[in-house]
């Protein structure tokens, strides 16, 4: 039996979908070829956040400088793979699956949640926030739960006669039961379908546990890590969160449009472990934020098209 204890290490995953310009996420402000390149969307060496004398970070990260002034974020550049094509469906298809040289099926973090659960016996060992399924937690066999709407999230929720409601789940128990044959494809869908019915009773108690003073923005990436907040400090065993923030496809509008990213991304990532410390929950979770690729050096006047290698 798979055992769990509040203080197994947790993974946190960030995706930042559409390919974010890292070179004006931290600035390399004092290397003239920056400027240079960038004619239009350059920061100003004054409005930079210095991390260093050659780096700053953008001025609406300032939560983010926080964290990492406080020793808590670390930073990983130049970060790619070879022969990138630029484009967002390979480059997260490697990504997810970390087979730069053939299209895998098997995501990593589905392998990782395997070896964590080996058994599937907690349908909540991962646990993604946002529509559909990322391929980084998919693998056959791996039950993965994934929540859209924490506070909405369930089956037949909104019957309110309970004998109802029981009567609701009984019939779906047995359309995913012995009774729908046998073969793989009925065997995977009744496996499928029995840990839809345990994830849901399971984390449903979430919302229901959980208080904090910290109050988070009204935006969607701060809904989701206020949800993995809230289930992380339930103690229901996840052990691998995923999560993401779009529109990072700059392609034009760059200008209007990163920093309010920024500012919700930044805010939202301090925003949570605020309220895990709060809970005396941080010490054993770690986060990773990342992007399919970078963006070019060079600006095209209004944003800034594909690249590769970013951070």
């Amino acid at each position: 039996m798979t055992t769990f204890t509040q203080k197994d290490p947790v993974f946190v995953v960030v995706q930042l979908s559409g390919g974010n310009d890292f070179m004006n996420t931290l600035v390399p402000y004092s290397n003239p070829a920056y400027y240079d390149n960038r004619k239009f969307l350059n920061i100003s060496e004054e409005d930079v956040l210095p991390l260093d004398g050659t780096l700053g970070w953008h001025p609406e990260m300032a939560p983010f400088k926080e964290l990492y002034d406080r020793g808590m974020v670390s930073v990983v550049q130049g970060i790619g793979y070879p022969d990138s094509n630029r484009s967002h469906f390979r480059g997260m298809d490697i990504w997810h699956t970390c087979a730069p040289d053939e299209v895998s099926t098997v995501g990593w973090l589905g392998n990782v949640i395997e070896q964590l659960d080996p058994s599937g016996e907690n349908p909540l060992t991962g646990v993604n926030f946002g529509v559909g399924l990322p391929r980084a937690m998919s693998k056959a066999g791996v039950p993965v739960t994934s929540v859209s709407n924490l506070d909405e999230y369930g089956l037949m929720s909104g019957i309110s006669a309970q004998q109802q409601r029981v009567q609701a789940l009984q019939i779906f128990k047995d359309m995913y039961g012995q009774a729908v044959g046998s073969g793989p494809v009925m065997d995977y869908l009744s496996r499928t379908g029995m840990d839809v019915l345990s994830g849901a009773d399971l984390i449903k108690v979430a919302p229901q546990q959980y208080e904090s003073t910290v109050e988070y923005g009204d935006n969607p990436i701060a809904k989701s890590l206020r949800d993995v907040a809230r289930v992380h400090t339930a103690n229901l065993g996840t052990r691998v969160f995923y999560t993401q923030q779009g529109g990072y496809d700059t392609h034009a509008n760059q200008l209007p449009a990163q920093p309010g990213l920024f500012r919700d991304m930044s805010r939202a990532v301090n925003d949570f472990f605020a309220d895990l410390e709060e809970h005396d929950a941080d010490e054993n979770v770690v986060m990773l934020i990342f992007s399919e690729f970078g963006r070019r050096i060079n600006d095209n006047g209004s944003g800034t098209d594909h690249g590769s290698g970013g951070g």
